[in-house]
């Protein structure tokens, strides 16, 4: 073997991880965050827990990626560590489906059907179809099926690149003597303990070993115990992703550490004690590419059906390792829980990131609301409680802000889908109207302290008049929260006369007190106090109608916000009109 079938081999390994990289990339992309989305809504079941972790990890080829997640989950409180073991079992089952893809490359055969089976056969033209796909294709998921397309047909032709390379080495006594070493047991399951730690992937290190075993030089003796080690080693992902981590999240990393000691050393104290007794036929065999897809798939589903009754023994053990501090027995505030949800392990699927930044915007738009109608009570009645939890509420909104903000420019410089983008645009914009709208909730709170302070009252008109005009702020409030919570734009056409009106009120309130002023029925210092809770009042709306748009454009292409705006107020739109009127007649001053 010379230098240049060095060179080969190592560019065929080389195609080979970036083709596996890409084609779990594209089936990330393409699954749009959903699979994550499933597993975090349906594993209260541990039988469906198991189901559903072998089938994301099946799709998305990569157990690493499933335990890495279910660690994000847990830390974030998403998941319960109950629920993670089952999703962690399963995984560890469907990661064995790339061992069989891999298995082609081993097919041998003269028939039409075998041959056809071959990478070298079909990987050129899912190359070509991808390539073309992705060149001439406008939608993303047709570019994401591109993706896939050419990261399988990458991976397959460096797995026959790697595997043509690696042949001649069955006839270097050197090479098989190396060989011989690994099928001691314990060396054999360190090096594949090793080799997967190293490049953080079990089905790539599997991968490999098949490639070496289309050689003939690795027989089964060499093999199983590499297998074994590999089930080990790809623990180490899950590992490094829990630094920093909650001590729940540690503790799933761990639940899926002790499950792949526990099985391997079973299954080798077992395996070999029977070997040694009986000294299984097969072991000097050469192994071949299905043969360890076959003991890779029969090793892990195995240990699911033997483990999966008991469990519960690791989490126990992962309790044991860690114990539960006195910390974990303080129940954590709903705010602080949610905040969690903004895991940095969710960014490397931004679809399900961006869905977890859109519920914790959901949370930060109702603290922003309980802020501001707690504010307009106390115009009414001041109490110094409800005024602090005003400030605490303003204060929480800052801090989702902040989180929201930072968390969201993260994602932006990930790889994201042009609707992505805009989504991630128009949750940008909406968190600044929520966080001024918890703004204008502390000047209406300041306005009634004021009041209180000096021991002062509106008029009964004026009560009346702003009693209503309350009454449309909450309306406005409500409605473009359900707007952005539930995506409805039907609805969101709705918030525009709405603000309309809600113009219109505040320019007739602040009138009716000019006349109230000269007649002598209301004071200059009540006045300014009044005209800064009306203002505050518009402003409020203001943010509200660009949480409408802001979703309207989201939704509508070649959306132009001045124009729609023009279009929508302007006379000749008689069901906006008719719509401004219905409004002012149901908000009729007194």
């Amino acid at each position: 073997m010379d230098i240049f079938s060095i060179l080969t081999m190592i560019g065929g390994l080389a195609l080979f991880l970036y083709g596996m990289e890409v084609l779990g990339d594209g089936l990330k992309k393409a699954s749009g965050g959903k699979l994550e989305i499933i597993l975090e809504k349906l594993t209260s079941n541990k039988l469906m827990a198991v189901l559903l972790g072998a089938g994301v990890t099946a799709v998305i080829q990569s157990s690493s990626a499933t335990t890495v997640m279910v660690v994000g989950f847990v830390n974030s409180g998403i998941m319960k560590l109950s629920q993670a073991v089952g999703v962690i079992l399963g995984a560890n089952v469907g990661t064995t489906i790339t061992a069989w893809f891999l298995s082609l490359t081993g097919v041998e055969g003269s028939s039409f059907f075998l041959q056809l089976m071959k990478p070298t056969s079909f990987s050129p033209i899912l190359a070509i179809v991808g390539v073309i796909l992705l060149m001439s294709g406008k939608k993303e998921r047709h570019k994401d099926a591109a993706t896939i397309m050419i990261g399988f047909a990458v991976l397959m032709f460096g797995m026959d690149t790697m595997s043509s390379a690696v042949k001649p080495l069955a006839d270097i006594p050197e090479f098989t003597h190396i060989l011989l070493m690994f099928s001691n047991p314990i060396l054999g399951m360190l090096v594949g303990l090793v080799l997967t730690a190293i490049i953080q992937s079990s089905s790539a290190s599997i991968g490999i070993l098949q490639a070496l075993c289309i050689s003939g030089a690795v027989s089964y003796s060499t093999a199983i115990p590499i297998i074994m080690g590999q089930n080990v080693g790809t623990c180490v992902t899950a590992l490094i992703s829990s630094t920093g981590a909650s001590k729940n999240a540690k503790r799933a990393a761990l639940v899926h550490l002790y499950y792949n000691i526990i099985k391997t050393v079973a299954f080798m104290a077992i395996f070999y004690a029977i070997d040694a007794v009986v000294h299984f036929a097969f072991m000097d065999q050469a192994a071949s590419a299905l043969g360890v897809a076959v003991i890779h798939t029969a090793f892990n589903v195995a240990a699911v059906v033997l483990i999966f009754p008991i469990s519960g023994v690791l989490e126990k053990l992962a309790y044991l390792t860690i114990p539960e501090g006195a910390e974990e027995n303080e129940p954590s505030s709903p705010a602080k829980k949610e905040i969690q949800i903004l895991d940095s392990r969710f960014l490397d699927t931004p679809r399900f990131a961006l869905e977890q930044c859109r519920n914790a915007a959901i949370d930060m738009a109702n603290f922003a609301r309980d802020g501001l109608f707690l504010s307009m009570q106390l115009v009414d009645k001041f109490d110094a409680k409800s005024a602090d939890r005003v400030i605490e509420l303003e204060e929480l909104v800052d801090h989702y802000e902040d989180e929201l903000g930072s968390y969201l420019v993260k994602l932006s410089s990930k790889h994201l889908t042009e609707k992505d983008s805009q989504e991630l645009s128009v949750l940008l914009h909406c968190i600044g109207d929520f966080e001024r709208i918890s703004d204008h909730a502390i000047n209406i709170m300041e306005s009634a302290r004021e009041m209180n302070d000096k021991e002062l009252s509106f008029s009964k008109k004026a009560q009346e008049e702003l009693s209503i005009f309350t009454g449309a702020i909450k309306d406005i409030l409500n409605t473009s929260i359900l707007v952005f919570q539930e995506e409805d734009l039907k609805l969101a056409g709705m918030v525009e006369p709405m603000e309309e009106v809600v113009d219109y009120l505040n320019s007739e309130i602040k009138k009716r007190h000019i006349k109230r002023l000269r007649k002598g029925k209301c004071t200059i210092e009540m006045g300014f106090i009044l005209s800064d809770i009306t203002t505050n009042y518009e402003r409020v709306s203001d943010h509200c109608s660009n949480i409408a748009l802001c979703l309207l454009q989201l939704n509508e292409e070649n959306f132009e916000t001045h124009e729609y705006q023009d279009n929508l107020t302007s006379k000749d739109n008689m069901l906006f009109m008719a719509e401004v009127k219905r409004l002012r007649e149901h908000y009729q001053l007194p």
